[in-house]
């Protein structure tokens, strides 16, 4: 019972992150000029790059035979890395 609601405060806080990312670039957005243009472009090429990470580390986790909750695992830990390391630059380091 007790890695039922581990995994559910795990996915709690990652919906957290995700949402405060999501937050703070709007926020630079808005605020326009060069800087949220720059923030655009980024979010739209990040996309892109971890889609293909996320979609390859998944592929690659099926083929070696893994199970489909090791392989959706396994493609979530570019899009976790992405989405913390976009939290701390955007937050400044926080």
């Amino acid at each position: 019972m007790f890695n039922l609601w581990n995994e559910w405060f795990r996915a709690a806080e990652f919906a957290y992150q995700t949402q405060s990312v999501v937050a703070m670039r709007l926020m630079k957005i808005a605020a326009g000029g060069a800087p949220g243009a720059a923030e655009s472009t980024k979010m739209v090429q990040e996309k892109a790059q971890t889609s293909v990470a996320a979609l390859t580390a998944g592929a690659l986790a099926l083929a070696k035979g893994r199970s489909v909750k090791a392989a959706t695992k396994a493609a979530m830990v570019p899009v976790k890395k992405r989405v913390r390391a976009n939290r701390k630059r955007l937050s400044g380091g926080r």
